[in-house]
């Protein structure tokens, strides 16, 4: 029986990547890349020879029974993303799945992902939180927005830079005035950088400063009255 190994990679800086990542990525039969030029510039960097086959969005449902059965039958693939922790806002979840399916080992290394770094630089609690991905593009945005409005725990999500605005000016119309965001970028690139206030605040900001990057949201959980004031 053979393995499947999800292997975290950067998500900026390429010295973010562990000895244990290398030494496997060198060892399997095949790696499976989301995009093969960007995981060939780490290859590169960490001097890796080994096969690498396209693993995306628009070829996982036609493969991933084809791999799952070649790992089945004794081949050790590594996974791998762009950049952070497969099946994270990645592909992988339909290949994980259907190695369980055939009771295959999946080994699944600790390494980088971008909100637990947003998360525990905003400040907010984070004991327990809900990390909420992308937004869907139109259809069900608004009842996402009011949902996370709602929420008193710590709530995590990504957002594009051409969205970021109109997302900070959603949220405007329905959090309180007073509610906190942290939004992180670039997390450990050169231009890394975490902005937090209000939304009212946040927009100043960013109407006036360029938007480039990736983006982390972080909103603070809404507050709790209840406990604050007691139960009277």
């Amino acid at each position: 029986m053979g393995k499947l190994t999800i292997v975290p990679t950067p998500i900026g800086n390429m010295e973010d990547m562990t000895f244990r990542a290398i030494r496997i990525l060198k060892e399997v039969d095949v790696v499976l890349a989301e995009d093969t030029r960007t995981t060939s510039k780490l290859f590169q960097r960490y001097e890796i020879s080994n096969k690498l086959v396209p693993y995306h969005l628009n070829n996982e449902h036609k493969i991933v029974e084809r791999i799952a059965a070649d790992i089945a039958s004794g081949m050790h693939y590594a996974l791998v993303s762009d950049a952070g922790t497969p099946a994270i806002s990645d592909p992988g979840f339909l290949l994980i799945r259907a190695c369980i399916a055939l009771d295959v080992e999946i080994e699944c290394l600790p390494g980088p992902t971008a909100f637990v770094p947003a998360l525990v630089n905003s400040g907010f609690p984070s004991e327990k939180f809900i990390y909420e991905g992308f937004l869907p593009l139109k259809k069900g945005k608004q009842t996402r927005l009011q949902y996370i409005a709602d929420q008193e725990k710590t709530v995590v999500l990504y957002e594009s830079p051409h969205r970021l605005l109109k997302t900070l000016k959603q949220f405007g119309e329905i959090l309180e005035p007073n509610r906190q965001l942290s939004i992180s970028r670039e997390i450990s690139k050169k231009f890394e950088e975490t902005v937090r206030g209000n939304c009212e605040e946040l927009i100043e900001h960013y109407t006036h400063n360029p938007i480039k990057g990736e983006f982390v949201m972080v909103i603070a959980g809404k507050e709790n009255r209840k406990n604050k004031h007691g139960a009277n």
